[in-house]
């Protein structure tokens, strides 16, 4: 099977749709020429114009609002938003127009809408380009809400947004667009609200978004080498969740740790945790542990930066705690 970053298997996904259903129209900053800041958008409008692929000005809540009212009647918005940090500009389109419109019309009104944003520190952009704000989507009734954690789920992921009738979210973490991984050539969709095992085991569970996918994958084979076997899952979208899968993994290695890159006060790591510990009660031998960044704003010093997200280390630490049954004191 072929081998493709995450930015050309997106770019790939948005081509294959906007050949297939002529509703669909791209929307964002330097979305045509430029093809993004990250050039994950590159060479589509050669092929689809400058109709279909718009560059916008700098007023999200004004080019948002358009993709909303386009969704209303007919169309089928792709909206890019430059940074996920942005997403404060678009909060009542997105959360009380988009969301709500289905609700409040009976029923006679759809928002087909996808939005396309990024998340993730470590990349040196600072406070206002580093968040990673995927709990604030995922709090409001009515939108769905994407992480993909590969180019694989990223292309199947974004198809399936892109033909739901629903608003849907696409969280991009930003450091992956060059990170390569098989995608096949013959269309295939990834539906919402169904987890991925990435790995099999038997003493601890990891549930990881994202990035921290990787976080896992690597904690798990430092994990391997003392003889502890990881289990990891991959949600993939985080509304709707797959709960079923993520509780029968629990009950079978009876521990669980959440690792997502949000802050972790009152975020997915709360949300995932709250619902393992009151589904899975009785199969727990530890209570549930979560892994977040911290609660301050991201710094821009590359020092200070790394030390706010979870890394492969400090997970190995928490799971070796968790299975002495010791309190856990890091970060």
């Amino acid at each position: 099977m072929r081998e493709l970053t995450l930015s050309k298997a997106v770019n790939e996904a948005i081509a294959e749709e906007m050949r297939r259903d002529p509703t669909i129209i791209l929307m964002g900053e330097d979305v045509a020429e430029a093809g993004t800041p990250f050039k994950v958008l590159s060479g589509l409008v050669e092929e689809f114009g400058t109709e279909r692929i718009v560059d916008t000005p700098i007023s999200e809540p004004g080019f948002t609002g358009i993709a909303v009212g386009a969704a209303m009647t007919g169309m089928r918005p792709i909206v890019d938003i430059m940074f996920g940090d942005f997403l404060f500009l678009i909060m009542d389109q997105l959360c009380n127009q988009a969301a709500k419109t289905h609700y409040m019309s009976g029923g006679k009104l759809s928002v087909p809408l996808t939005v396309r944003t990024n998340m993730g520190a470590t990349r040196r952009s600072a406070a206002q380009h580093s968040q990673s704000l995927h709990a604030l989507a995922a709090h409001i009734p009515g939108l769905k809400v994407a992480m993909p954690s590969s180019a694989y789920e990223a292309k199947g992921l974004l198809k399936t947004a892109i033909r739901d009738n629903n608003p849907c979210i696409i969280f991009e973490d930003k450091l992956m667009y060059q990170d390569k991984a098989p995608v096949p050539e013959e269309e295939y969709l990834i539906p919402f609200g169904k987890a991925e095992v990435l790995r099999e085991g038997r003493d601890i569970t990891f549930v990881a978004t994202s990035s921290m996918r990787q976080v896992a994958e690597k904690a798990a084979v430092l994990l391997e080498k003392d003889g502890v076997s990881a289990e990891i899952i991959d949600p993939r979208t985080i509304v709707p969740l797959d709960e079923e899968t993520i509780l029968a993994s629990v009950r079978k290695t009876s521990r669980a740790i959440v690792i997502d890159e949000g802050h972790q006060s009152f975020g997915v790591t709360a949300e995932i945790a709250a619902r393992i510990s009151e589904k899975a009660f009785y199969h727990l031998d530890a209570p549930v542990g979560r892994m977040g960044a911290m609660d301050v704003p991201v710094p821009f010093s590359p020092a200070l930066e790394d030390l706010t997200v979870p890394t492969p280390e400090r997970l190995v630490e928490r799971t070796m705690a968790t299975l002495r049954g010791e309190p856990f004191h890091g970060a």
